[in-house]
């Protein structure tokens, strides 16, 4: 597998070649990820969910994000890293969204950004484009507005709402995205904006003609305890990992783990000479 880079991406999408992206959000994930050949590595804020246990994505900091981004980008090397901007981390102004956008750079080690919303932020989009920061936007579902969306609901299954989506991807494509991820819509809209789009579009919940797929680290493996209908486990791990550790348990309590073969030897004349101190 090659680095993979915007260019690269822009090629999957002229040949017709579906693109994989996984959110992932330490070190030996990343690695697990770069084994897989997985072409996008998205340190997501799903973080907030997934990993510090809370109700939403909303808590998510920015120090949180540029922790888990480095910590990512310590173990990768071919898939592009793209590190997910936070509520209120872009919202407030440009200015400061300049600053937090180049901390990931600077500080988490990422390839691009990704944040929420449509013709809303497209003066931000342009200002990071222009500082140097690569885009990726993020239409239909936007976690960070579930309280303005009244909860976790397809998007876009009206012709007006879905109008909008279609011309807001326009728009950031126009203002020089280089990919977008589609969450949760209908599946024929989500063909009709990825055929109308030169970038690739990035689908969750969108149905099987966006130009590729993201899921959750987590929803992949079996270990998130959810179920969606737009996800697929791809293998049940929680029931391995919480047996394993149930035999430490086990052999802790007893007495059958650690045996001389886990331990270290100290010379005799070393521990003898300890009682006549």
């Amino acid at each position: 597998m090659k680095k993979v880079t915007i260019n690269t991406l822009l090629e999957m999408k002229k040949n017709r070649e579906k693109v994989s992206m996984l959110t992932v959000y330490d070190t030996p994930s990343a690695r697990m990820l770069e084994e897989a050949e997985i072409d996008i590595a998205l340190v997501g804020d799903s973080l907030g969910n997934a990993v510090l246990g809370y109700a939403n994505t909303l808590p998510v900091t920015m120090d949180e994000m540029i922790i888990h981004t480095a910590a990512v980008s310590r173990g990768l090397s071919k898939p592009l890293l793209v590190g997910d901007m936070p509520f209120l981390s872009y919202q407030a102004s440009i200015p400061e969204a300049v600053k937090n956008a180049g901390r990931f750079f600077k500080e988490g080690m990422a390839e691009a950004v990704k944040l929420e919303g449509g013709r809303e932020y497209v003066d931000v989009v342009k200002a990071l484009i222009n500082a140097g920061m690569p885009v990726m936007g993020h239409l239909g579902l936007t976690p960070q507005s579930v309280n303005q969306l009244s909860g976790f609901k397809v998007q876009g299954t009206d012709e007006g709402s879905a109008a909008k989506l279609l011309q807001d991807a326009q728009i950031l494509e126009e203002a020089g995205c280089f990919s977008i991820v589609l969450e949760c819509v209908p599946d024929r809209l989500a063909g009709l904006i990825s055929s109308k789009l030169m970038i690739p579009v990035i689908g969750i919940g969108a149905g099987p003609e966006c130009d590729g797929q993201v899921l959750v680290w987590h929803d992949v493996l079996g270990l998130s305890g959810r179920e969606y209908k737009h996800t697929r486990r791809y293998a049940e791990l929680a029931k391995p990992i919480t047996d394993a550790l149930r035999k430490y348990k086990e052999e802790v309590r007893g007495k059958e783990f650690p045996t001389k073969d886990n331990s270290f030897s100290m010379e005799d004349a070393v521990f003898e000479s300890l009682f006549w101190e």
